[in-house]
This record gives C-alpha cells, sequence and structure tokens, in this order.
C-alpha cells in the first residue's frame, strides 16, 4: 500500500510535526506525532501548551533538528477537514506583511473549538412497507406524512400530524418504522441560482456578464463595480455569485456591519430561494460553531459576514465579493492590523479565483488600481429604472444661520416641514453619538473627562449617564458639579444625535422620529426592528449616525439633510477629504431610490471646500482627480507606503522613552523616513499612554524589512510597555 507522501505517521520510529499555536509565537513549535495517529499540513490537532492544552494547525515546512523521542507528543488528532493550503499561506503572508506572529494569525481560523468535533448525527424514524393492525384518523395523518421516503425525528413527526409520541411509539412497535441515523442538518438551504431571473437594465446586464464571465474563468482577477447609490450593483453580483455556485465552487460575501446583514439576507433569499449562512459576532456560539465546520465540510455554499469570515476554514472558496470596499470597519485595529478588502485580494491571488469589490464611493486606493489596469473597473452610472439623484444643495451656516440654542437652519427645518406634508420620510444626519460631546460646568468650568483617556465623557440624556466611547467608563450623571458644588449649573455643550432629536420634537411634536446610532438601548436586535420599521414607511423622521449611511434601502425617504457636513474635515487625517466625501455621498444617496424627486442639503460653514463643492456638483470624477493628484505629489499611499508604530505603557515616561530609544536605532535609508515620536491625538487610552511613530516610504521600499530591522535593534520590551505596528494604517488618533 503507498503511503501518501503528506501524511505524518509513526511507525517504528516517532515523527515530528510543526504545529501552530494560537499564542504570539515567531514560529511553529514541534510536537512528536503519536503511535498510531495520522496528521498532515492543515490538520487540527491538541497539544500542550505548558500546563494547559490548546487547539493548533500543523504546519508546513520542517521542524527542529531535535529527537522526536524529547518532544511532548499532540493530545489529538480532531475528526475534521484539514485547514486548505490556500488559508495556510494566507496565514503566513498576512503574518509577514503585518509583522503579526503567525499564531496570532492562525488564531482567528480556531475560534470555534466545539467544530473541531463532527457534529452528531440524530435518530429518526423511516417508513418501511409495514401496515398497522388497525388504522385511526391519529395513525392515517403520521402514514401520509412519513411516506415521503424522507426520515423523521420522532417528536417532528409527532408535531407535524398532531398526535403524540405515543401514537409513533406504537407505530414503531409494530414494526412501521425503523430507526435510522439523520445526518447533521445544515444551517442554510442550498442556494439555487436559478430560483429568481433578475430583471437587469441594460447598463446592469453589461456589468453582470464580465462578473459572470470571471467568475466561471477561474482565475484570479479583482473587479471594481463602481456605481451610483441605487444603480443595483448588489443585483449585478448576484450574478457572479450565480455563476459561482452553478460550478461548485463555495463565495464568501463580506459586509462592514452586523446592520446591513438583514436586509441583505432578505434580497439574497429573493434571487436564490435560500439566505447565505451568516458569521458575525452577535451570531450565538452554537450557531457559529455549525457555520464553521459546515463551511469546512463545504456543505454551506455562500457565506455573508463581517470582515473575519475571512478566516473561515472553506474548502473550495471560488469568489469573495467585498461589499461598500471603502468602508472603514474592514480595518481590524487589535492584535493583528489587517484590512480584509485587501486581505480578500490577497486570498484570490492565492487561490487563483476572482474578487469583486463594490462601492458608489471607492476607496482612492482602488481607483488607482483600476486606473493602472490593475482591476477591472464596471460602472453604473444611472440609478436603476432612471431614478433621479437627489438634488444636492449647501446651506452656508454663515448667512441661515440656527435660532439661538438650535443646530438646525431654517432652510432645512422648512424643508423637513415641506416633506412632511407629502407624507414621505426625512433623514436627519450627524455622525456623534449622545446628547452632547461635552458637559462643562457654567460656574467654575469644570469638564467632565474620562478619568482613563484624554476624551471628554460624552452625555447621553436618554440613560442618563456620561461615557467614554474609547474606553467604556460610564458614570452616572450628577446633578451638581463635582468641582464647585453647584446646583443647575452644568451645561451640555454641542449637539449629539439625541440633542438633534430634542430639536425636532420641539419643531415637530406630532412627527414620528426615530434615533439611530450603533449604541442603541436592545443592540442589534432592536437596530434591525428599527430599521425595518424605517423601510416599512412607520417613521416620519430619522435621526442617525453613519449607521444610516450604509446600503438601506428607505423607499419613501426623500430628504437627507447633513447637520454638520464640516466634521470630518477636522483633524489632520490625511484620509479626511475622502472619507468626508464617501460619507456625505453614501448618506444623500438614502433619498430617492424609488425614483420619487428628492433633495440633500448640507449644512456647512465651508461652501466652497473641494469636498462641498464636488458634492453639491455631483461631480465624484473631479474630486477623484485632485485627491489622486495630491496623494502623488505628497508620496501617499497608494504612492507611497506609511506605517504606524504605536508605543503604549502606564505611565508616559515608560512610552515616551521606549519610542525615542526606538527611533534613535532606525537605520539610515534614503528611501524610507521616521517621524516622531510624538503623543497620539489621543495620548491616552483605557489608562496607557501612547506614543506614535510614523513610518513613510516610497511605493517600493521595503517597509517590513525596515521596521524588522528597527525593533530588532531597539530596547527590549519591558514592564508595561507594548509596541503595536499598523502598516497601512487607516485611523491616525
Amino acid at each position: 500500500m503507498k503511503e501518501d507522501s503528506r501524511l505524518f505517521r509513526l511507525e517504528s520510529q516517532p515523527l515530528s510535526v510543526p504545529v501552530l499555536v494560537p499564542m504570539p509565537a515567531e514560529r511553529p513549535y514541534s510536537y512528536a506525532v503519536p503511535d498510531g495517529m495520522q496528521v498532515q499540513p492543515g490538520s487540527i490537532v491538541r497539544v500542550p501548551l505548558g500546563p494547559r492544552e490548546v487547539a493548533g494547525i500543523v504546519w508546513d515546512g520542517a521542524t527542529d533538528t531535535v529527537d522526536p523521542k524529547k518532544l511532548r507528543p499532540i493530545s489529538e488528532a480532531f475528526d475534521c477537514p484539514p485547514v486548505e493550503e490556500g488559508m495556510r499561506r494566507l496565514v503566513d503572508w498576512i503574518a509577514s506583511y503585518t509583522l503579526s506572529p503567525p499564531g496570532m494569525v492562525a488564531r482567528m481560523i480556531l475560534r470555534a473549538p466545539e467544530a473541531f468535533d463532527p457534529q452528531p448525527w440524530t435518530e429518526g424514524l423511516l417508513r418501511t412497507e409495514n401496515e398497522p393492525d388497525r388504522m385511526t384518523a391519529a395513525r392515517r395523518r403520521v402514514l401520509e406524512l412519513s411516506s415521503d421516503g424522507l426520515a423523521w425525528t420522532r417528536s417532528g413527526l409527532a408535531h407535524a400530524a398532531g398526535v403524540s409520541l405515543t401514537v409513533i411509539d406504537g407505530l414503531k412497535a409494530q414494526g412501521v418504522f425503523e430507526q435510522v441515523m439523520i445526518p447533521p442538518r445544515s444551517v442554510v438551504a442550498a442556494p439555487d441560482p436559478g430560483y429568481a431571473a433578475p430583471d437587469l437594465t441594460d447598463g446592469q446586464k453589461a456589468a453582470a456578464d464580465v462578473l459572470r464571465e470571471r467568475a466561471l474563468a477561474g482565475k484570479f482577477s479583482v473587479t471594481l463595480i463602481d456605481g451610483v447609490t441605487g444603480s443595483g450593483k448588489t443585483e449585478v453580483y448576484f450574478e457572479a455569485i450565480a455563476a459561482a455556485v452553478e460550478s461548485g465552487r463555495q463565495v464568501l460575501i463580506l459586509l462592514p456591519e452586523i446592520a446591513l446583514t438583514q436586509a441583505f439576507l432578505e434580497r439574497f433569499h429573493d434571487r436564490f430561494g435560500a439566505k447565505p449562512a451568516e458569521w458575525h459576532s452577535d451570531l450565538p456560539p452554537r450557531m457559529r460553531e455549525k457555520v464553521w465546520r459546515q463551511v469546512a465540510e463545504g456543505t454551506v455554499r455562500v457565506v455573508a459576514g463581517a470582515r473575519s469570515a475571512l478566516f473561515l476554514p472553506f474548502n473550495n472558496l471560488g469568489l469573495i465579493v467585498v461589499d461598500e470596499e471603502h468602508d472603514p470597519a474592514y480595518k481590524q485595529e487589535d492584535r493583528v492590523y489587517y484590512h480584509a478588502r485587501d486581505m480578500a485580494v490577497v486570498r484570490g491571488h492565492i487561490g487563483s479565483f476572482p474578487v469583486v469589490l463594490a462601492s458608489a464611493t471607492p476607496s482612492v486606493e482602488s481607483q488607482v488600481n483600476a486606473l493602472q489596469g490593475r482591476y477591472k473597473r464596471v460602472a453604473l452610472p444611472q440609478r436603476f429604472a432612471d431614478a433621479a439623484m437627489p438634488d444636492i444643495r449647501s446651506i452656508d451656516m454663515r448667512k441661515a444661520p440656527p435660532a439661538r440654542g438650535g443646530f438646525l437652519s431654517p432652510v432645512l427645518i422648512d424643508h423637513v416641514r415641506k416633506t412632511l406634508a407629502r407624507e414621505e420620510q426625512s433623514l436627519l444626519f450627524l455622525n456623534r453619538r449622545g446628547y452632547a460631546p461635552l458637559t462643562l460646568c457654567r460656574v467654575c468650568g469644570h469638564r467632565f473627562q474620562c478619568p482613563d483617556c484624554s476624551s471628554w465623557l460624552v452625555e447621553h440624556r436618554f440613560r442618563g449617564q456620561l461615557l467614554c466611547h474609547h474606553c467604556g467608563h460610564n458614570e452616572k450623571r450628577p446633578d451638581a458639579c463635582p468641582e464647585c458644588g453647584t446646583f443647575d449649573h452644568l451645561v451640555a455643550c454641542g449637539p449629539g444625535i439625541e440633542r438633534i432629536a430634542e430639536e425636532v420634537v420641539g419643531h415637530f411634536p406630532d412627527a414620528r422620529t426615530i434615533v439611530l446610532s450603533s449604541d442603541i438601548m436592545g443592540g442589534v436586535k432592536r437596530l434591525r426592528l428599527e430599521l425595518e420599521a424605517i423601510a416599512n414607511g412607520e417613521a416620519d423622521i430619522v435621526i442617525g449616525t453613519q449607521l444610516v449611511a450604509k446600503g438601506h434601502n428607505f423607499p419613501n425617504m426623500t430628504l437627507v439633510g447633513v447637520v454638520d457636513a464640516d466634521l470630518g474635515l477636522a483633524n489632520g487625517d490625511p484620509r479626511a477629504a475622502e472619507r468626508t466625501f464617501q460619507l456625505l455621498s453614501q448618506v444623500t444617496g438614502r433619498a430617492g431610490r424609488t425614483g420619487k424627486k428628492s433633495h440633500g442639503l448640507l449644512q456647512t460653514y465651508q461652501p466652497d471646500h473641494p469636498v462641498m463643492r464636488a458634492i453639491v456638483s455631483g461631480d465624484a470624477e473631479a474630486f477623484y482627480d485632485r485627491e489622486i493628484t495630491e496623494r502623488e505629489r505628497s508620496h501617499l499611499p497608494p504612492f507611497g507606503r506609511l506605517a504606524g508604530i504605536i508605543v503604549s505603557a502606564q505611565t508616559r515616561a515608560e512610552a515616551e522613552s521606549h519610542a525615542r530609544a526606538l527611533r534613535r536605532v532606525a537605520p539610515a535609508s534614503d528611501d524610507i523616513h521616521v517621524l516622531g515620536p510624538a503623543e497620539a491625538p489621543l495620548a491616552l487610552i483605557g489608562g496607557r499612554h501612547r506614543f506614535r511613530l510614523l513610518v513613510q516610504g516610497e511605493r517600493r521600499s521595503d517597509m517590513q524589512g525596515y521596521i524588522r530591522e528597527m525593533l530588532a535593534a531597539g530596547p527590549k520590551i519591558r514592564g508595561s510597555v507594548r509596541v503595536s505596528v499598523d502598516i497601512d494604517p487607516q485611523s491616525f488618533l
């Protein structure tokens, strides 16, 4: 019998294999393979690690030159499909690119430990050819149901037939049923590519043909769907999904927000007759285990999920779709710093399959890749059914200021009143949660600040609390100033969405008003119900944060008012203009999606800013041309490279000392420069002081090699010091 060369098996002499364990180790550890155990690269095993046992993945490559007899043995090889080669290569690639320990990347695969063992089979009953000795109405119902040739569970058959369990047991005793074992039920039904043929416009059909051709080609490609809001991008990439499913491949659809998932699942069901499996942080643990296992076994064909779904162990992945590819939510900034959109492209390249990126406001990086021919750009410049884009205007707040104590211009208030008269919906957008971003005492000037962060506490008046949005610290809003003891002199400064809601109720007391943000009481379930209510027309005025800007379809919404269009421009982030343009374009795009005449109004003190001019004119091309030119001139991504090194510690002195020591050992280079260290804009988060170094280099610079050399030459990490590296940073706070 010929043995598979990829299997490691112990016969007379012990063998050793490398195992990647979920901890910050720089390489796999070597373990002995016990007698009779067979493992191969990708096998998921349980191994001893110090005093405990952990799950790990048998990795590729050679082990240390250590006598296997001296190594600790693998405790158990799980009965689980191995992690396929493409995923293992992705782990190594991400670890190398992000300068993260490979074990911490592999940890993201191993997040459903209960799924490593097979799901149990269930006892069931199957109809035989025997007949009962006498017939009753209850028995007849049972026999009619069970004559379909399918196995039933005892309780399921009794419930469906409306009989007691004793009826089922009596039939079984007479040999009418035989006992069989039923395999685990799939978490979702298989999608049917031909379930509901879409009614596409000519532009959509041309785009869909391109995507179908690429999905069936079975090779790597990246296609950017650049379509205005309401142009039907989802229906277009559904055709690529249909092609991939037809060819027997699995599909991953990445979505930026959990709140988008429910509406997306319903649209998917309408097209394919079944929902995709979900994967996100709100999924119950038992369901997560089932999805993980069935993805690994290939039972689940399509998954829709958040960025972490990229690390599900697909065994036959053939297409990745990244919806709203520009969204900052795709960047993870904890432990392993990675961008799911970029890693999806890498995954497609490794696995030789297509990737589809979709957005109404693509990132500058994706636009440049399309212009340079690395991505295929498919444009959808018209809304579905020729619905008109909203008429967008700016409100110069210097000429039409709000009333004293208010934040809404009379112009915006008048438009809301007219919209209500037409029985249509209005959306007021402000990207600021809570009631007010700052609370102070009018007598002594005391400001409420988080004790653990360098940020003000945000008042949430609905809850009666002051909250920190960075570390979660909260405290009850006091009646008196804690500094001077004066009662009734605490004042809220600036608006949050709760304060805008208060102002709206004052102007329109009879209107049905809904306030939406990511920290809504009741969590995701409540949020989904509110979004459904808005779509069904059960609200007149919606006040929301950026949550409402993403992918929602509100048929009766004809007015969008942006309360503070300048808010995103007031920082030193090099992506500030791009992000503000994307956010304002997306939120105003919620209006008029079903063809009704619609309006978008931007309250701004900078009506001549290039972003405001681009939004009002609808000239996205001009904005992107200007932004791309500025990036190229400044050698900023995608024309240059950036990396952030964040040094944090429990004391400011420790953090600053370590950061300065790193700067001193930075290698000399002609094409890479180190800026800083300087205190981060948020210098204190969660009780940890933060200093930042920014590394800037040319496009072809070996940024990772430079930083590795810098960290190796730097001081040893001692005490409370932590060092994080963020390649291609998206946040500069």
